[in-house]
């Protein structure tokens, strides 16, 4: 376990090579990847969100494709298609940008409604299905997608029941003046994004995957998630409560915090850690916390403060 954790360790130091003072957002982004789940990271331009994905694709050694999302991109585009070959007489399958390990969707929200449910299989299933055909996923498989919430222009809004397949949502925000400092250093000449070099391969996260299942999580900290998301849904600042599918992602987010900590077992400060990245996105605010401008991982803050944390007998 300890080797493990000391290669997670490098990858999130590669990735910090180029992305200066996020290394939390860089951990959450790892979280995701060793629960085989998928990141939405959403934020103004030019904070370096592409940035990120493209020094964690570099920093291992599995296939990267990046899918620029514009109104005129097509599902068959995202999932592939099948071409007609005279000389077999037959369909031939061609693949499509989501055909890989790690894929980038920019701006996911700058595509039409009918083209972003194109991932809809993929991010739950891992599998596409063509032409009636249906077809697995590379391993490991991981997708995060991009977005602008301040712009409205020109885009549609991811549905509740898309974002609801986000593992985890993370902002990366302005630097603070020391670390722009600093990224202007490294940026002088070369990018170092160019110069990364892989310190893990698709075959060690799967191997972290698998020892990331096997963290023990106690029946009180399983109840302990259940009173978390039952909060939401009775909480009157929120109208629509987070579903059982919060429940699943908090319990393997939980397990995946404590992992990468090097425990093997979860601790209700994991739970606490990442519900505010896990449930955030899958709640809907009423009007009246909109108005008071509280965010959604205010409130959610909120309610994990309020439930009481679990104590046991022995």
């Amino acid at each position: 376990m300890e080797q493990k954790v000391q290669l997670l360790t490098k990858i999130v130091d590669n990735v910090e090579k180029v992305i200066v003072g996020k290394r939390e957002e860089i951990e959450m982004v790892l979280v995701a990847l060793m629960c085989g789940s998928h990141v939405l990271i959403e934020d103004i331009p030019g904070t370096g969100k592409t940035s990120l994905v493209s020094a964690l694709s570099r920093s291992i050694a599995c296939e990267f494709s990046r899918i620029q999302f514009t109104p005129d991109i097509l599902p068959s585009d995202i999932t592939g298609f099948s071409v007609y070959n005279q000389k077999n007489a037959s369909f031939e399958y061609r693949p499509g940008a989501v055909m890989s390990n790690l894929v980038l969707a920019d701006e996911i929200n700058r595509t039409s409604p009918k083209t972003q449910s194109s991932l809809l299989e993929v991010m739950e299933e891992k599998q596409v299905t063509v032409d009636g055909h249906t077809l697995p996923m590379a391993n490991p498989f991981m997708v995060i997608a991009t977005q602008n919430p301040i712009e409205y222009l020109g885009t549609f809004p991811l549905p509740e029941a898309q974002l609801d397949r986000f593992f985890i949502r993370i902002s990366l925000g302005y630097p603070t003046a020391v670390q722009e400092c600093e990224m202007l250093s490294r940026f002088q000449g070369r990018s170092p994004i160019e110069t990364l070099q892989p310190v893990a391969t698709g075959e060690q996260i799967i191997e972290i995957q698998q020892e990331v299942e096997q963290v023990f999580v106690s029946d009180l900290i399983i109840g302990y998630i259940v009173m978390i998301v039952s909060a939401t849904r009775k909480n009157p600042l929120i109208l629509l409560g987070a579903s059982p599918r919060s429940s699943i992602a908090l319990l393997k987010a939980a397990k995946a915090w404590a992992f990468y900590n090097g425990r093997e077992y979860v601790l209700p400060d994991d739970v606490q850690k990442m519900a505010p990245y896990v449930l955030s996105h899958r709640i809907k605010l009423k009007q009246e916390a909109i108005g008071d401008n509280l965010s959604a991982v205010e409130v959610v803050q909120g309610i994990v403060a309020q439930v009481k944390v679990p104590r046991s007998e022995q």
